[in-house]
């Protein structure tokens, strides 16, 4: 299944209102319903459906205290924000959440000391960039629910998020599944011919991490058929302009090789920008307008 992030943020009405949790409600939509975590209990929630996809789907490698307690954490959670997704048909609180984000602020790492991304790639030269940037990661939905409606409001909720905190620049560790490089020839390949960020841009594995994702020459890369090998949230970072750095890593916890992934947000803000303003233009007329 392929979920477009450039299209679908055009799908949806955007929300009028500037208060962040004001602005994710409001892009609730039929059972589905959207938030930042606000206590203990939501990000345990977050972490139970980690775990659930994590190590008992994808097969990860539990620590003894994550398997007892079911739940995948790390000393990241503490600062960031957890955006969750509910399915009121499924049930409500814990037992309805059904996609998460976790969402690192610049700002806030800077307080913490470092991004998680800066374990597995020298970031360096983005922690250069003027204005805010904004660290992806720990994504995942529920097997039941991975479709159209979930992944409209998990873009649409980051494109909310964006907007309100003036973020210039994402980026986070976009995962394959599988330990294998040689395995992964093609999507590596293909990423790396096609998708490599420009040196202002460019992250770079660890030395004592990197992989060389230049498996496969030029001409014998088929990109459709790399494309259909890609996991459906890396292919949305692309299509929103994204780029790769350079060197995937094999995390053996997780059962993934990694690329960094990068995203100027000029096309999101863009978006916004132009609902706003139009929104703006045409109120004293009597009209609505939405994004298109």
């Amino acid at each position: 299944m392929s979920f477009d992030g450039a299209a679908i943020l055009s799908d949806l009405p955007l929300p009028e209102v500037s208060d962040i949790d004001a602005a994710l409600d409001a892009l609730q939509a039929g059972n589905l319903s959207m938030r930042l975590a606000q206590t203990d209990a939501d990000i345990d929630a977050a972490q139970a459906l980690r775990y659930r996809v994590f190590y008992e789907e994808m097969e990860a490698k539990p620590t003894t205290e994550a398997a007892r307690l079911k739940r995948d954490f790390d000393p990241f959670d503490k600062v960031c924000e957890h955006l969750l997704v509910t399915d009121h048909s499924f049930g409500e609180g814990a037992d309805g959440v059904i996609a998460t984000y976790r969402l690192l602020r610049g700002s806030v790492a800077e307080s913490h000391g470092c991004f998680y991304t800066s374990g597995e790639y020298d970031i360096s030269n983005l922690l250069d960039l003027p204005g805010e940037m904004l660290e992806l990661g720990r994504s995942c939905v529920d097997a039941r629910s991975r479709n159209r409606p979930t992944m409209q409001l998990l873009w649409r909720g980051i494109a909310a998020y964006v907007f309100h905190h003036d973020i210039s620049l994402m980026f986070g560790c976009g995962s394959l599944h599988g330990t294998d490089p040689a395995a992964l020839a093609l999507p590596l390949s293909y990423l790396y011919h096609y998708h490599l960020a420009p040196p202002a841009l460019r992250t770079k594995a660890l030395p004592d991490l990197y992989v060389d994702m230049e498996y496969l020459p030029l001409d014998e890369v088929d990109p459709k058929a790399a494309l259909a090998t890609l996991p459906p949230l890396v292919k949305g970072y692309l299509r929103l302009g994204g780029f790769v750095g350079d060197g995937a890593v094999v995390d053996k916890q997780f059962n993934t090789t990694d690329v960094c992934i990068v995203v100027k947000t000029d096309l999101i803000t863009e978006k916004y920008y132009r609902h706003y303003h139009r929104t703006s233009s045409e109120a004293g007329s009597g009209t609505t307008s939405e994004i298109d």
